[in-house]
């Protein structure tokens, strides 16, 4: 049988194009986001993916530098109903050891051009001093994105910020709230939550940062919901399942009490991560002991100071907590709650406490004293790529009483480091703020005996 030269050019045509349309399907990547470190333990960490359909993937980790042993393996699968998310438990593994791992998506391995590597938590108790390490934080995360956003200069002022945060090597990435800014048509689309934290998960500059520190999240009101929301959002439930999908936290909430409260502990220092949103009672209310956190998990908090045997008990709230000059977004602006909270800690004798705050669009180290105990601390951080406050020198804030001297950012883009330092009974914290262009602005320490009435 013979075939014409024009039948044999169109099936020519059909194969090449069948050629170049599979070679361009293998090309295209399937990973959306991450790989992400959540929390480590000892022996167990956990590591959040996000792939761009439905798919199978491999997790392959070796001990760091015995590269010859035999590699473990962890197979699984996205799930469209999990926006094609996964979350992959490690356990088992060895304490105080550094891992690499690296990822296959459907057979292919996925070609990163950053290390992928984490390091297990030591036991150090009994045996050595507490490990010394460090960790970024911030908080206003805002991707500018025309279609959805306000009518003129773009609000998000770019992500290089993060590139610089990076650098820093931190073990540990605390977001302390607004980590995506939700718009208008957001607030009451499930889908379209969904499809805000992917846009902002999947930014080119967070990926080498969500593949090397741990990265632990609570929320403010704009990854909650619309601006200043409270437990009256009808999306409330909607907004926890999302927050669980996109982050990879220790625990969320209690068996009895919804929200994303939880805590973790990395070496001597324990870290509260608190609801401020879930709970919340309207800024508007006006009600005597209105809750702000809510009863049960207040009372989770204190419970969970009081038992705590940390040299440092990090209290991390999406709001500031201690600031007497802001009336509205605040703790402070839920008098009973706080008052409650202050007596229990000058009652019960807690030493090491601090706070760690975002949303004002403004840094600050704030201090309050004590009558009959040690000040407290607050350390507020913000923004890392949304506008900042501008004007703020025009407001009697400016001068706040409470604010440790030299220690205001308001006209930049910034992010936070701590670093804990030090032997045994004299451990330090050392707070940093660097600016947009990576430069450090201030630091400040504070020392163990500090926080403590001896």
């Amino acid at each position: 049988m013979s075939y014409s030269p024009k039948f044999l050019r169109s099936v020519l045509i059909v194969l090449l194009l069948f050629v170049a349309h599979s070679a361009q399907a293998q090309q295209e990547p399937q990973l959306e986001a991450g790989p992400m470190l959540g929390y480590v333990e000892m022996q167990e960490a956990n590591i959040w993916i996000q792939t761009t359909k439905p798919t199978s993937f491999e997790l392959t980790y070796w001990k760091k530098g015995d590269e010859k042993a035999p590699n473990h393996v962890f197979s699984s699968s996205t799930l469209a109903l999990d926006s094609n998310t996964a979350q992959v438990k490690l356990t088992d593994l060895d304490y105080g050891t550094t891992y690499r791992y690296e990822l296959s998506i459907d057979g292919e391995k996925v070609d990163l051009p950053y290390k992928t590597e984490f390091t297990t938590q030591q036991l150090w108790q009994w045996r050595k001093p507490a490990p010394d390490f460090s960790v970024a934080m911030g908080s206003c995360l805002y991707i500018n994105d025309s279609e959805y956003d306000r009518p003129g200069t773009p609000y998000g002022k770019g992500t290089e910020i993060l590139t610089h945060i990076n650098e820093q090597h931190p073990d540990m990435m605390l977001w302390l709230g607004d980590n995506v800014y939700y718009r208008e048509p957001d607030f009451y689309s499930k889908k379209r939550m969904d499809y805000r934290y992917q846009d902002a998960r999947n930014t080119p500059e967070m990926q080498p940062l969500l593949a090397n520190a741990i990265n632990l999240a609570t929320w403010d009101d704009h990854d909650y919901g619309p601006n200043n929301s409270d437990r009256s959002y009808r999306m409330r439930q909607e907004a926890l399942e999302i927050f669980r999908r996109y982050w990879a936290n220790p625990g969320y909430g209690t068996s009895e009490t919804d929200g994303i409260f939880t805590k973790y502990k990395y070496s001597d220092v324990e870290f509260f991560l608190m609801d401020d949103r879930y709970h919340r009672a309207p800024n508007q209310l006006k009600k005597e002991g209105k809750d702000f956190f809510g009863e049960a998990q207040l009372q989770w908090l204190m419970d969970s100071l009081v038992s705590s045997n940390a040299t440092f008990k990090i209290v991390v709230v999406g709001n500031q907590v201690t600031n007497k000059m802001k009336d509205s977004e605040s703790l402070m602006a839920y008098g009973e709650e706080y008052e409650q909270l202050m007596d229990f800690l000058d009652k019960h004798d807690i030493p090491g406490v601090l706070f760690l705050s975002g949303d004002r669009h403004f840094t600050e180290l704030l201090k309050t004293d004590r009558e009959d105990s040690y000040p407290i601390y607050e350390f507020t951080s913000s923004p890392l790529s949304s506008g900042t406050y501008g004007d703020l020198n025009e407001s009697e804030e400016y001068d706040n009483p409470q604010r440790v001297d030299g220690t205001l950012v308001y006209d930049d883009q910034n992010f936070g480091m701590m670093h804990v330092r030090g032997e045994e009974d004299n451990r330090r914290l050392v707070l940093e703020t660097y600016g947009s262009d990576g430069e450090m602005l201030w630091d400040y320490t504070i020392h163990e005996n500090d926080l403590t009435n001896k």
